[in-house]
């Protein structure tokens, strides 16, 4: 049935145009899997599921007509309507219900005149609250229809009409979330900062905190700041799992759930972080560990790559490789997150060897992304990612070579020149009091530079010692 999906009219259009499909089936069920998921990121994910993968594209097709059905954005039940004819024509699920589309169409037209009659006489009668909550309403209303340009412009409205810190807040995550349904990252960005920013105290402060942090990652995840993506995902109080809805918005269902707040994190940590910082922060940290447990295979990759047991981290990935491709936010990252992670193992591998054959090397890193080991070695290389040579007769990689010789003897002189240029001034110094010449200084610098001279030469010392294996 796939095979015939996959060679359907509308998977046939969406190769032509280089589009991505997931050909092998995820490991997750997708009745289990939407189930976290509620109002327009669950229609989102169901559509962005459909549209790239054969094996569940009838099933996402039908649970996202049935849930567009229950809203009012007749325009999008339309589109995926007609994304199903193309891809199972005789589906009853492909034939449109104009009677439907129709009725609500009128509805949602007599519901604008309504909210913008309302909104206007509120602003003859100059009642600042009426007037903030008949934009509130106008913006709901536009986000429920799919127009997310004048939803995020009534939200915007309400910020003159605002009489406390808790109305500024309510209305920056607002515009937050239309930022997030737009994928305007740099807004989302923005608008997370101006949170930060509103001043509020206590509990309010507390509950929001959470909110913000994941989100905050996710913009930086999307973006490509990986590091930054993973401090925010990582610093998530594990509260933001049963955090009460703000603005009206459960966060953890209708923007991103814990098991993706597990996974976003763990994989920008190991993208972006060495050994010792992955079993630090990730790993050691008390918080982050409850999102871990919701999605164990991550933690396992993250303690194989602590162990030095990289190709076997890079294997429990691959697994997952179908899932995240068909993650309405993690797909298009994911290709450069997977690249970075295979980077990183391969410059920690090679690191105890002086030298590895390119088979050993085959071997543990099965060639990738359509390229041979060799090849991807030589860019590497090139790259200045990894410091070693590649010895194409006898099929080596070898690490340069070092002269620790050169090294102490390059120290020891550099050491010295700095020793002379002190004390040459130190003379200068006695000098100059000798021939009666006034120099004020601070009080108490002399003993300052006397210290501080003091503590650099053992510095020196110490540092020559340790080079030339002297306790």
């Amino acid at each position: 049935m796939a095979s015939n999906i996959e060679q359907s009219l509308f998977f046939q259009q969406r190769r032509s145009k280089d589009e991505l499909i997931v050909k092998d089936p995820p490991k997750f069920d997708l009745e289990s899997y939407i189930a976290n998921y509620a109002g327009h990121t669950r229609i989102d994910r169901l559509h962005h599921i459909g549209s790239h993968s054969p094996y569940l594209a009838l099933d996402a097709y039908r649970l996202a007509i049935t849930e567009a059905k229950k809203g009012k954005n007749v325009n999008l039940y339309l589109q995926l309507v007609e994304e199903l004819s193309g891809v199972a024509p005789q589906d009853p699920a492909a034939m449109t219900d104009t009677t439907w589309a129709e009725k609500k169409a009128q509805e949602t037209q007599r519901e604008q005149d309504r909210l913008e009659h309302e909104l206007k006489s509120y602003k003859n009668n100059l009642i600042k609250e009426s007037i903030r909550m008949g934009n509130e309403d106008l913006g709901h209303f536009f986000y429920d229809i799919g127009d997310y340009s004048n939803s995020h412009k009534s939200y915007m409205k309400m910020r003159e009409s605002c009489t406390s810190n808790k109305h500024l807040a309510d209305m920056t995550l607002r515009l937050v979330y239309v930022s997030v349904a737009q994928k305007s990252w740099l807004t989302v960005q923005s608008n997370l900062a101006k949170v930060d920013a509103a001043q509020l105290k206590g509990e309010d402060k507390t509950k929001l905190e959470p909110i913000v942090s994941a989100c905050t990652g996710l913009a930086h995840m999307c973006i490509g700041n990986f590091k930054e993506a993973a401090t925010n995902f990582l610093g998530t109080s594990p509260a933001f799992l049963t955090t009460e809805p703000a603005a009206g918005i459960t966060w953890q269902k209708e923007v991103l759930s814990g098991n993706d707040v597990a996974v976003y994190g763990g994989l920008c940590a190991l993208a972006s972080m060495d050994r010792s910082e992955l079993q630090a922060k990730v790993l050691g940290n008390s918080e982050f560990r409850n999102f871990l447990e919701l999605e164990p295979h991550i933690r396992q990759a993250i303690s194989l790559f602590c162990n030095s047991k990289y190709s076997a981290c890079l294997d429990v990935l691959e697994g997952y490789r179908s899932d995240y491709l068909l993650d309405v936010y993690l797909s298009k990252v994911l290709g450069t997150i997977y690249g970075r992670i295979r980077t990183k193992s391969i410059v920690q591998y090679f690191i105890p060897f002086s030298c590895v054959t390119l088979d050993e090397m085959s071997s543990k890193f099965p060639a990738a992304a359509g390229i041979t080991i060799k090849e991807e070695l030589e860019q590497m290389i090139n790259d200045k990612t990894l410091e070693a040579r590649l010895d194409l007769v006898d099929r080596l990689l070898i690490s340069p070579p070092t002269n620790p010789r050169h090294d102490v003897h390059a120290d020891a002189l550099k050491m010295a020149e700095t020793y002379d240029h002190t004390l040459r001034l130190r003379l200068t110094r006695l000098n100059m009091q000798a021939a009666g010449m006034e120099i004020k200084a601070e009080k108490g610098s002399s003993e300052k530079m006397n210290a501080g001279m003091s503590e650099r030469i053992g510095e020196g010392l110490k540092g020559l010692g340790s080079k030339m294996s002297f306790s």
